[in-house]
């Protein structure tokens, strides 16, 4: 197989929970809250799926049980952003430690109920994931991250909740003034968001493992957070930043695991955030010598 023909279909296996994860972040911060949870939100959602195909995988067939398991890891995900909402919107608490808060919560809590239910610190290894029923060598996952994207553009864009959703984050005392229940949009926003974390979540690990463990997700909420500042905050734009990253990630793992190379293996593994970090500098450089302030 050519380079290409290995390279994109990864590369889009990769790419779909980031894309997914970032743009339910961007739901969130279009209604004025931030979820830095996100990663916290993808690991009960790659905990539950797992767990739920585990279990029913042998009685239910493999189709029906990864929609069962994608359902499911979208309402705890949903569930569990509600500790977010009610902290930042009702409670006005900040939205950094909330977010945290959700992070940690989810970094015990998967191991803890790995322990309770399969007596280990991770879920048992299922049969076999969306490798089952793949089409072109290109998941499921990734056709489902599409239909996300055209969805949350055309929420956003051309809808009058979407608009409303802006009003709220941009101006919330303008939007109440203007008759809109500022607290309820944004409800609505963190728990779309969570939800979309959720299954992106279940999707990372239905594509990308056959188990989930502790530290599974690595970071790819946070890569998702960055997708959605170097995306500036529009749809298109986060995207093509979730293709990049996933991109980024793809490379390092395909040269990672390539005997040819005499570079440790720990530089790959950290090359995907190494670029990460490195596009948020350059590209916020670039639009501060645009505005003149260096």
């Amino acid at each position: 197989m050519t380079f290409i023909q290995t390279f994109l279909p990864l590369a889009l296996t990769i790419s779909a929970p980031i894309i997914l994860a970032s743009m339910g972040g961007l739901i969130s911060e279009k209604s004025g809250i931030v979820n830095i949870g996100l990663e916290g939100l993808m690991g009960f959602g790659a905990f539950t799926a797992a767990t739920t195909h585990v279990l029913l995988e042998s009685s239910l067939g493999n189709e029906l049980s990864i929609t069962i398991a994608l359902i499911l890891a979208m309402i705890v995900a949903t569930i569990l952003s509600i500790i977010h909402a009610f902290a930042t919107i009702t409670f006005k608490s900040n939205q950094i430690i909330s977010g945290t808060g959700i992070n940690l919560l989810a970094a015990g809590l998967t191991v803890f109920f790995a322990q309770l239910i399969f007596n280990q610190e991770h879920t048992k290894p299922f049969q076999i994931g969306m490798k089952g029923y793949t089409m072109f060598h290109i998941y499921p996952s990734a056709l489902i991250a599409l239909i996300v994207i055209l969805l949350t553009w055309y929420i956003l864009n051309k809808r009058v909740f979407g608009l409303r959703l802006k009003a709220c984050g941009e101006s919330p005392q303008a939007a109440s003034g203007a008759g809109i229940p500022v607290s309820k949009m944004q409800y609505i926003g963190v728990l779309l968001g969570g939800s979309l974390a959720g299954l992106a979540g279940a999707s990372m690990v239905l594509t990308q493992s056959i188990q989930y463990s502790g530290n599974f997700i690595n970071g790819t909420g946070f890569i998702a957070l960055a997708a959605i500042n170097f995306g500036r905050w529009r749809v298109g734009g986060v995207t093509m930043a979730s293709l990049l990253f996933g991109s980024a990630m793809t490379i390092a793992h395909m040269i990672g695991s390539s005997s040819a190379t005499y570079i440790p293996r720990e530089f790959f593994l950290a090359l995907p955030y190494i670029i990460t970090v490195l596009s948020l500098v350059f590209f916020d450089y670039i639009k501060m010598r645009r505005i003149g302030s260096i």
